[in-house]
C-alpha cells in the first residue's frame, strides 16, 4: 500500500465531495481512487466518509484527518521540491486557471519563458471566463484581474493594468471622435461583460472621478472580442491595455481620453490560505512578479 497515494486520493475525493471529481484531479480512475480510499480506512480501522448514491461527505473522524493530511502533504511535495531546488531541477505538475482573454497569450509567453528554465515543471492551464474555484477545482494557484473578494485566499499583486477605451481610424472618421467622455453616450459603445458594471465607464476630470452610462450594440464576455469588434470599426471598446496594444502600435486602434483615464486593474496570483506552497509553485509565483514587474 502507498500511503502517500491513498491520503492523495482521500484528500482529492474529500475536496470535490465526489469519487469521480477526486480521480479526475489526481488523473487516475473512479474505481482506483475509490480503492486507495478504502485501503487507508482499512489501514487507519476508521470510516472516513458517509457515502450514498449522491453524495460523499467526511465522518467527524474523516474531517479532522483531512485536516492533518492537506498540509503533511504539502510538506512531502515541499521535500521533494527542496531536494530538486539543491539540484538546480526543479520538477512536478504545477495546475493554474486563468481568463481566456489574458491567459491565451500574455500568460502563455511567461508560462514559455518558465519552462524554458525548469523544463522539468508540467503545467496544466485551464482558461475560463467565469470565476472557477482553485479548491474545488483543485488549482494551485490562479492569475486573476480585480480585488480579492474571498477571505480564504490570498493574493500577490504582479501589477496594474491600464484600461484604456479605443477606436478605429475608421470609426471616427464616419462618426465624429468625441472631445469629452460625456460624448461617448452618444456613440454605439461595446460592452465587456465580464466588468462589475460594464456599461458605467469611469473618468477623471478636474480631479474628480466623473461616471457615464454607456449603450450599445455589442457585448461580450471577453475583452479581446470587444477589441476585435473596435478594430472593426463597429463601436467604442474599453479594455485593458493587453489586450489593445499590438493593434495601437499598428495604427488599427487609437486611445481616446489619456488624460482623463480613471481605471486601472490589479493583476494577482492567487492562492488558498491553507496551501504550504512548493518549492515549483513559488518558484513560479517569483518569475510571474519578475516577469510582470
Amino acid at each position: 500500500m502507498d500511503t502517500i497515494k491513498c491520503m492523495e486520493a482521500f484528500v482529492a475525493v474529500a475536496t470535490n465531495e465526489s469519487f469521480t471529481g477526486g480521480a479526475k484531479q489526481i488523473d487516475v480512475s473512479t474505481k482506483l481512487a475509490s480503492k486507495y480510499v478504502q485501503q487507508l480506512e482499512e489501514k487507519l480501522g476508521a470510516q472516513l466518509f458517509y457515502r450514498t448514491t449522491r453524495s460523499v461527505t467526511l465522518t467527524d473522524t474523516g474531517k479532522a484527518y483531512y485536516e492533518r493530511c492537506v498540509p503533511l502533504l504539502d510538506q512531502f511535495d515541499e521535500l521533494e521540491g527542496m531536494v530538486q531546488q539543491r539540484q538546480s531541477d526543479l520538477a512536478g505538475p504545477i495546475r493554474i486557471t486563468a481568463p481566456t482573454g489574458f491567459g491565451s497569450k500574455e500568460l502563455v509567453e511567461a508560462i514559455a519563458a518558465f519552462q524554458l528554465i525548469h523544463p522539468n515543471v508540467s503545467i496544466d492551464l485551464h482558461l475560463a471566463d467565469h470565476l472557477v474555484s482553485i479548491v474545488e477545482g483543485g488549482f494551485d494557484l490562479a492569475v486573476r484581474f480585480g480585488k480579492l473578494d474571498d477571505s480564504t485566499l490570498i493574493a500577490r499583486k504582479l501589477r496594474d493594468m491600464r484600461i484604456v477605451v479605443v477606436a478605429s481610424p475608421d470609426y471616427l472618421r464616419k462618426y465624429g471622435e468625441p472631445k469629452h467622455p460625456s460624448g461617448l453616450t452618444t456613440h454605439n459603445c461595446l460592452l465587456q461583460m465580464t466588468t462589475k458594471e460594464p456599461a458605467h465607464w469611469n473618468f477623471k476630470l478636474k480631479g474628480e472621478i466623473k461616471t457615464y452610462k454607456m449603450q450599445g450594440s455589442f457585448h461580450a464576455n471577453s475583452p479581446r472580442a470587444i477589441v476585435q469588434m473596435a478594430v472593426q470599426g463597429i463601436g467604442i471598446g474599453r479594455a485593458p491595455l493587453y489586450a489593445v496594444n499590438s493593434h495601437v502600435e499598428d495604427g488599427s486602434l487609437k486611445i481616446l481620453f489619456e488624460a482623463a483615464e480613471a481605471s486601472a486593474i490589479g493583476l494577482y496570483a492567487v492562492y488558498p490560505t491553507n496551501r504550504h506552497l512548493t518549492a515549483r509553485i513559488r518558484a513560479f509565483i517569483e518569475h510571474l512578479v519578475a516577469y510582470y514587474g
